[in-house]
């Protein structure tokens, strides 16, 4: 592990770049205003762990436990963010994502209003039963992703893809959708269009 992360417990305006953790564990640590920049951080655990208005650009972020996590106005960008289990953090606010690969990740039962899903590929995601009024999922890839008992009021799905939801069982108020790709929504009817 890299030393500078056991060395404190709470770290302010810090740049961390390259940084490479496996199968480590980083336990109850402080990050504010923080960037980290071409860092992986694969099958490893951050115990009780605050990001608060930190950015993660170009980072490898793979089966990660973020367990009783707190993540505050926190933004991945150009990330691989992959087989994250959100459920096992604490607190989520104001998450952003743009031009992430964020396949096999779970945010289901979960409050994420607002939350920003931007230009990103997001495979066989479970967003079952979650809070996603608001959200903005502009130009991404949902491709054998769930959504079930999902709140997608005034969610914007523009140029969103691959997306299978079910109006009969999901919340779509006032959700904003592009053509051709909404024609999808008519799947669920059992319907044959000519």
């Amino acid at each position: 592990m890299d030393a500078i992360i056991i060395q404190k417990r709470s770290y302010f305006q810090n740049k961390f770049a390259n940084l490479s953790f496996g199968h480590e564990e980083v336990k109850a640590k402080e990050f504010e205003k923080c960037s980290f920049l071409n860092c992986s951080f694969v099958e490893s655990s951050f115990s009780d762990c605050k990001f608060i208005d930190c950015n993660f650009s170009d980072c490898m972020i793979s089966a990660v436990k973020f367990i009783n996590g707190s993540f505050f106005e926190v933004k991945f960008l150009d990330s691989k963010v992959i087989g994250i289990d959100w459920g096992k953090a604490k607190n989520l606010r104001d998450l952003e994502f743009k031009n992430c690969q964020l396949d096999f990740s779970n945010f289901s039962f979960l409050k994420l209003s607002g939350i920003k899903i931007i230009k990103c590929v997001a495979k066989e995601c479970d967003f079952t039963e979650s809070d996603l009024s608001e959200a903005d999922f502009n130009g991404t890839d949902f491709e054998r992703s769930r959504f079930f008992k999902t709140n997608l009021s005034k969610a914007n799905l523009r140029d969103a893809k691959n997306y299978f939801i079910d109006f009969k069982v999901n919340t779509l108020k006032k959700a904003i959708f592009s053509l051709p790709e909404a024609i999808s929504l008519l799947k669920s009817l059992d319907i044959i269009l000519d």
